[in-house]
């Protein structure tokens, strides 16, 4: 054990002499954390609308007006060109094209099916669903209304009322949904990379070959390099998650004790991959570019951006070997719905099955010889 702690302490003290190696720590994962919550957003908060209104009726100006009192819409442009609203679309001044016919008037007036066009700009798939969403509930409301004038009934007049109500983020900021997927994405990154560059810079400059010829145990060695880097990322996980409850007002229902214990676990098991990098990579060069590559495949197919339902079969298939998406699941229904362990127990044997042969085929490749 006392091997284990001067080998603990050798480390922190190389950590806290190398300049770089506390921004990297510290400021590093607080500026990420600050920045990706809100840019890492699928919202659609504010639509440039651009009008071509060939009726120029009362009812055409009660549609537009429609659009113009949602909060999301802002009539950018009128116009009577459809080639000139193209234009601001293609230079992205507008983002949708509200077309209503001449006849407009005339054929809600004859109670014929009436034709308005929508054109939108679909570069962005997401979005483009998500404005389409937006101006289909307003055209609907506007329609509804038009359907009891027209039997001469109030416009409060309902039979049926419905009242949605949204468990576990009711105010459907998507903030809540991120946060605790970047924190699991922070300290891998963490994790992996200074685990496995580390062990490399000890190659690098020549330190390893000292450290093979000593009578330390392979455990003693392993467990001294890793055991610093697991109270760091430790550290910047619990910090991360206090920002976000004071920074961001992100709730955390769930029990600490249980992100903690199975945080634990997990971090073993990115060590792990960081070490078994280290075994694989002369270089920090090198080292970074293996783990980036692994990390750019967990991070696509965890679920921290797109619902892994949503992937194709043979990629949720492959997803069943990511430790990323076990872990930002984990954290999501624990910190957001407050799961307890029974709830959560198909995570944690997933994590700590992976935790386990992750460490095993790392110390097994790593060879302590000169």
């Amino acid at each position: 054990m006392k091997t284990v702690l001067y080998i603990i302490q050798k480390e922190f003290l190389q950590i806290f002499r190398d300049k770089m190696m506390l921004p990297i720590i510290l400021v590093i994962p607080i500026v990420q954390l600050l920045i990706l919550a809100h840019a890492a957003t699928f919202e659609i908060k504010f639509v440039n609308m651009g009008v071509m209104d060939m009726d120029q009726s009362k009812a055409s100006r009660a549609l537009i007006e429609k659009f113009d009192a949602s909060t999301f819409y802002t009539i950018k442009s009128h116009s009577f060109s459809l080639d000139d609203l193209a234009d601001q679309m293609q230079s992205s001044k507008v983002e949708q094209i509200l077309y209503i016919p001449a006849d407009f008037n005339k054929q809600l007036d004859n109670k014929e099916n009436v034709k308005v066009q929508l054109i939108t700009d679909a570069v962005d798939g997401a979005a483009a669903g998500i404005m389409n969403a937006y101006a289909m509930n307003i055209v609907k409301e506007f329609n509804k209304n038009l359907m009891l004038e027209s039997m001469n009934l109030p416009l409060n007049n309902k039979s049926i009322e419905t009242h949605s109500s949204f468990w576990y983020n009711p105010e459907l900021d998507y903030k809540t949904f991120m946060i605790p997927g970047i924190l699991v994405l922070l300290v891998s990154i963490i994790g992996l990379f200074l685990s496995g560059m580390n062990i490399v810079k000890e190659k690098e400059i020549g330190t390893i070959e000292q450290l093979n010829v000593t009578p330390i145990q392979k455990h003693h060695f392993i467990i001294g390099k890793l055991a610093p880097f697991w109270i760091i990322a430790m550290f910047d996980l619990f910090f991360g998650l206090s920002l976000a409850k004071l920074v961001f007002q992100i709730p955390i229902v769930g029990s600490i004790g249980l992100i903690a214990f199975v945080a634990g676990i997990y971090l073993i098991l990115v060590l792990g991959i960081g070490l078994f990098i280290s075994t694989l990579a002369d270089t920090q060069q090198q080292a970074m570019f293996i783990a980036w590559f692994f990390v750019m495949i967990f991070i696509l197919l965890s679920g921290l951006f797109t619902a892994v339902e949503n992937m194709p079969d043979w990629a949720q298939a492959i997803n069943i070997l990511n430790p990323i998406a076990y872990f930002i699941d984990f954290m999501r229904m624990v910190m957001l719905k407050g799961a307890r362990l029974a709830d959560v127990m198909h995570h944690i044997i997933s994590i700590g099955v992976y935790a386990l042969l992750s460490i095993s085929l790392a110390t097994w490749r790593y060879k302590k010889v000169v």
